[in-house]
């Protein structure tokens, strides 16, 4: 799934994943695609929808038993070192159109994570959510004081930009700046689970998109000395 497109249809004119398979004739115009799980708009990655309603409900019970294996890509803010887990419990504050921690009244949510790589001042991570709770991810991050690097509802930046970063950088007269990337830094990598068809195990894999991989090379790049987040993004 491309960043900026929904998982399932919503309001206004903005394509969904069953119409963009469609459009680009991966599926028939007259055949039903059935809903598993679902990635936030601002994510990218690797989706599975089901053609029957068969498979559909194999492939439910697998997520809801939790025997998928979900492994993200984020990029996150700050210095974040080695591996451990954040198990805080989830709520849905719909007021605000927010997830919260919530100790009393959340639903138990955990998140395993691993430091790949330090980039800048902030840290590339590979993360595997147990549960599959609502920005489970961004929510879990922001909690231990590392949000996602572009992130603007839980505490991360609204985008990335090259001047930012590269020392000396000369802005061009004719155009304005574009943002390195100005979504969500979060990338759904890989999924196994087992077919519904009974053929076994199954892995499916998605590399990062452009904007992601533009974005994590010039970090690479940067020797000066990082600033702080709120002078980056």
């Amino acid at each position: 799934k491309p960043a900026g497109v929904l998982s399932v249809p919503g309001r206004g004119d903005v394509t969904f994943v069953a119409d963009l398979l469609r459009r680009q004739k991966v599926v028939a115009d007259d055949e039903k695609l059935l809903v598993v799980h679902r990635l936030d708009r601002g994510a990218s990655g690797v989706m599975v929808l089901a053609r029957t309603a068969d498979a559909q409900r194999n492939l439910s019970a697998q997520w809801n038993n939790r025997t998928v294996e979900k492994v993200y890509l984020a990029l996150a803010s700050g210095r974040l070192e080695g591996s451990g887990e954040v198990d805080l419990p989830l709520v849905v504050d719909r007021e605000k159109s927010k997830v919260r921690v919530d100790r009393k009244k959340g639903k138990p949510s955990l998140t395993r994570y691993r430091a790949i790589e330090h980039l800048g001042g902030q840290t590339l991570l590979e993360c595997l959510p147990v549960t599959g709770r609502l920005h489970q991810i961004r929510v879990h991050l922001s909690a231990i004081g590392h949000p996602l690097l572009v992130d603007s509802r839980y505490g991360g930046g609204r985008r990335v930009m090259l001047s930012s970063y590269k020392p000396g950088y000369r802005p061009n007269r004719r155009e304005e700046e574009r943002p390195l990337v100005a979504r969500l830094t979060l990338h759904a990598m890989r999924l196994s689970f087992d077919h519904p068809s009974g053929a076994g195990r199954v892995t499916f894999e998605a590399l990062p998109p452009k904007d992601l991989r533009a974005t994590i090379a010039q970090l690479r790049r940067l020797n000066a000395s990082p600033r702080s987040n709120e002078e980056r993004v």
